[in-house]
């Protein structure tokens, strides 16, 4: 009887215990966690109450002051905060999934192999695709036409370099389109041969043929960008920055947001139409708990690999060509003017050394000493030697994609000659301000972070080379290559005060890896999985295989 008494006075004061506990949504436990915060402390438990971090301490401390409905038993693996790509093209890569891939063709047979076998499955009017790259085939030489005319006489084709900043039409396309070897466009060529067009486009040349390509709807847009946020759970990223959107796609972000079908977190960088200016532009900053808009997206010159980028100095490779200028100065000078005035952010794509010092000259108009407005260079992957401190005078954020590095090593040396070393200087552009923010650009690169993580600290691709990793001067430490996906992404949108780090009062995004980013052998990084994604505390990716009630 006695026995029977003490059970029930410790089941009883159990559970007057138990009562006493605060009520949280989620309890992370057993796990190691990297907030990312001022210390980059580590701990091992947090809780979460209204989509917001709560507290964090060691397991002991927050289960007995909490009580969850959600409790995940992290069996000793790593937290992170939700990663954020800085750079990439979010809407663009929803859309993509539905056309040939040819990224990894190896020839250019091969790419029209690929279009013809996705026209049999899945045919539609246009014929279109992306990611093809001559630069890693036997012949590095641009292709022309013939061959897409063959296998497509009556059809249209476009399809878009891995770049973005190049584009092959067949004939029937540019037929439609009424390009021919008279036609001639400020900021990007129509390429001859022969005194004839042989198909390929560079940068604003581009817009002849796709002006024309039927548009998708704004239903096949709302799948894509479903679809594309699915993929971004799936490998860490609860944040995307997509780098130019028009105003009915960002209106239709809102839309998808507000109403719960969307919940990975965009920063919108617009695109400087009329339509964005009246609608957005004009009337400031706008803000929700998942959605900011307050930068514009501007052009300076083309990509690299189709000799595009704008250079001080002729390409090695090219002695009478320097790139391209895509939009005249005066006009850049006047929409930095404009975003100024409305206190928007600007973010300039600059590939090459010219492109760069335009911006870099521009900026310096309107960017006070000691300026808080976060103007950003994108790419930024050519640098003068006598331009890198003025990153930091002016207080213009290097925003980068260290994928892009190991990609273009193979070659880049030979558009670039000995300029080379001032290329894919990450390490000495972070040390202008003292941060710097991670992309990928994707779907020019892959959309995993780890493998911007990866190739920012190691400097080498997946297959694990160069040995000594390719210009390691210029490596990221691991803190650094975290925070530039984390904190110091959220911070080149001005969002450092609600995400990129797991602290009391930010939302809780958060992902579970099985991999320590901080100490595992370089090699394992790229392939590490993501077991959780969470965003705003709710489980959006990952299994409930170490989960269970409270």
């Amino acid at each position: 009887m006695a026995k029977n008494w003490y059970v029930y006075l410790l089941l009883t004061v159990t559970l007057m215990a138990c009562s006493k506990r605060e009520k949280a949504d989620l309890i992370v436990t057993n796990a190691k966690i990297y907030t990312v915060d001022s210390t980059f402390s580590t701990h091992s438990s947090m809780a979460v109450v209204n989509g917001i971090v709560k507290e964090l301490g060691d397991s002991v401390y927050i289960m007995s002051k909490y009580t969850a409905k959600k409790v995940v038993d992290a069996g000793g693996m790593y937290v992170y905060p939700g990663f954020i790509d800085s750079h990439c093209h979010f809407l663009g890569y929803g859309l993509s999934l539905n056309k040939a891939m040819l990224s990894e063709a190896s020839s250019w047979d091969e790419v029209v192999a690929r279009l013809v076998e996705h026209q049999k499955r899945f045919p539609t009017s246009w014929v279109e695709g992306r990611g093809w790259n001559q630069n890693e085939w036997k012949v590095r030489e641009f292709p022309t036409n013939e061959l897409l005319n063959r296998a497509f006489p009556d059809k249209p084709v476009y399809i878009v370099r891995i770049d973005g900043h190049a584009a092959i039409a067949n004939n029937a396309a540019l037929k439609i389109a009424g390009v021919t070897a008279s036609t001639r466009v400020e900021g990007g060529e129509v390429v001859l041969q022969k005194g004839k067009p042989t198909g390929l486009l560079l940068d604003n040349a581009m817009e002849l043929v796709r002006r024309i390509i039927p548009k998708p709807t704004i239903d096949e847009k709302a799948a894509a960008l479903q679809n594309a946020q699915k993929k971004c759970f799936a490998v860490g990223l609860t944040g995307v920055q997509d780098a130019g959107l028009d105003v009915d796609e960002v209106l239709l972000i809102d839309s998808l947001q507000q109403s719960g079908k969307m919940e990975i977190w965009v920063n919108a960088m617009l695109n400087p139409t009329p339509a964005n200016y009246e609608r957005f532009i004009s009337k400031g900053v706008y803000r929700t708990n998942k959605l900011t808009v307050r930068s514009i997206k501007l052009y300076a010159d083309g990509a690299l690999g189709s000799r595009g980028a704008l250079l001080l100095e002729p390409y090695s490779d090219d002695r009478g060509n320097r790139g391209l200028q895509v939009e005249p100065t005066e006009k850049l000078d006047s929409l930095c003017g404009m975003a100024f005035k409305a206190g928007y952010q600007v973010c300039t794509h600059c590939i090459g050394d010219a492109a760069v010092k335009l911006m870099l000259d521009i900026y310096s108009k309107y960017l006070p000493a000691g300026n808080i407005l976060r103007w950003r260079i994108e790419h930024a992957q050519v640098v003068d030697r006598n331009d890198l401190p003025r990153f930091g005078s002016l207080a213009v954020i290097p925003s980068v994609q260290t994928t892009h590095a190991t990609s273009d090593m193979d070659w880049a040396d030979e558009r670039l000659g000995s300029r080379i070393k001032n290329a894919y200087a990450y390490q000495e552009l972070l040390l202008q301000n003292g941060w710097i923010a991670n992309g990928s650009d994707f779907p020019i690169e892959s959309i995993n972070p780890l493998y911007g993580f990866y190739a920012g600290v190691a400097r080498k691709n997946l297959e694990g080379k160069p040995d000594g990793g390719f210009q390691p001067e210029n490596a990221l430490t691991r803190k650094q290559a975290l925070c530039a996906m984390t904190i110091w992404a959220a911070k080149a949108a001005f969002c450092e005060d609600a995400r990129g780090s797991l602290e009391p009062g930010k939302v809780a995004d958060f992902v579970i890896l099985n991999t320590d980013l901080m100490n595992d052998e370089l090699p394992a990084i790229p392939r590490a999985t993501i077991l959780k994604t969470f965003v705003s505390g709710k489980e959006v990716f990952g299994s409930n295989a170490f989960s269970h009630g409270n």
